[in-house]
């Protein structure tokens, strides 16, 4: 996910297939990277336990869906991105970046790999955030012009929902006829979704077992309804952002922008430099490996009851060294924590450092990330 513009309530806000069944619950509604999404149902912390003991479910369908195929669908996307996509078999998938020349961040993604039909074309689904969307679309046919993939734009023609919790794969087994329960981490499949064509890919954004399920809008509102009906908790933005900090997932535009590279953001596991060629902020990121990275996120537990927001100053013997990027009380530990870029020197496990809130200095840890991490998920072999 990523910030919205602050100005963004003067332009006029999309809407989901889904928002109808949101208001019929009752939900908050916020404006968020231009649509009018829900921020809470039962409220924050109620639906996160959810996600955490049962199952609940999100209308992500603001996010960017982009159908790609073509014969040189692979090379051309493999100098986009510093993953090496060539590992992946049809019905894998992969969570990247793309990267401007300076190895900055444009956006994270993730690339599912269809496989290819018997005249060789090679076909792919693609899932960028909501605001970075437009311009994730006019960078990439940019920088495919020339080739022949087809791009395909699904964004306002589907429905993407995020059924997420240790109870997800049960509850979501009962509308779709495929085995969800033999699919991987990152894989992903195409099968009957309550009798409509649908492509799940078990993967989300809570750091619990789940799938996402992109479908059309008819098909979309009939597994929302089914759903609820066997007790899915309805979920909004507020407690997908407690859920992705407490598992430590960079938010675009906070965690993580073009000022940012992915070996500073914590991510090199999906940076191929010894497995692949050319691509786009190699250079960068081939210098910063061999001579160490001057600064990293690192993850912060405060002291006491006080939160360290967006923004704060991150204080170290009197002097600023870096700035909160996420913060928050995390229901599941009864902490608060926070996401930082830190200096290398003072980014290990067990620094002290001071967080500045509203003029006054509290006391934080550097801690490991990630903050949470799920006993019953399974784990990507």
């Amino acid at each position: 996910m990523a910030t919205t513009a602050a100005n963004e309530t003067a332009q006029p806000l999309s809407r989901t297939p889904l928002y109808e069944e949101a208001i019929a619950l009752n939900a908050r509604m916020t404006a968020f990277s231009g649509w009018e999404m829900p921020v809470q149902f039962s409220g924050i912390n109620p639906e996160h336990q959810a996600v955490r003991t049962a199952a609940g479910m999100f209308d992500i369908s603001h996010m960017g869906m982009f159908s790609l195929s073509g014969k040189d669908l692979l090379t051309q996307m493999q100098g986009l991105v510093p993953s090496d996509l060539s590992r992946l078999q049809p019905g894998e998938g992969q969570y990247t970046v793309l990267l401007n020349a300076q190895g900055g961040i444009l956006d994270d993604i993730i690339f599912y790999d269809q496989g290819q039909d018997g005249a060789g074309r090679h076909f792919a689904q693609v899932i960028v955030n909501a605001a970075t969307c437009a311009q994730d679309k006019a960078w990439l046919l940019a920088q495919l012009a020339g080739s022949d993939v087809e791009f395909q734009d699904l964004s306002k023609q589907k429905v993407l929902l995020a059924v997420q919790g240790p109870e997800a794969v049960q509850k979501l087994q009962q509308f779709v006829e495929v085995d969800l329960s033999s699919v991987k981490p990152f894989g992903h499949l195409q099968g009957s979704v309550c009798g409509g064509n649908g492509f799940l890919a078990r993967t989300g954004y809570t750091g619990e077992d789940g799938y996402e399920v992109m479908v059309n809008p008819e098909t979309g509102i009939t597994l929302w309804r089914s759903l609820l009906d066997l007790g899915v908790t309805p979920c909004g933005l507020g407690c997908r952002d407690t859920l992705r900090l407490e598992a430590a997932m960079a938010l675009y535009g906070q965690d993580i922008d073009e000022s940012t590279t992915p070996l500073e953001a914590g991510l090199g596991w999906l940076v191929h430099l010894d497995s692949k060629g050319e691509f786009i902020g190699r250079e960068v990121l081939a210098n910063q490996k061999e001579t160490g990275v001057k600064r990293r996120l690192v993850g912060i537990e405060m002291q006491g009851r006080y939160i360290a927001r967006h923004g704060y100053p991150v204080i170290s013997e009197g002097n600023p060294v870096g700035e909160v990027t996420s913060g928050s009380w995390s229901p599941t530990l009864e902490k608060a924590i926070a996401l930082a870029y830190l200096p290398v020197e003072l980014s290990k496990p067990g620094q002290s450092i001071d967080v500045e809130i509203r003029g006054k200095t509290y006391p934080g840890t550097v801690v490991k990330k990630p903050f949470y991490r799920s006993a019953k998920k399974p784990q990507k072999s």
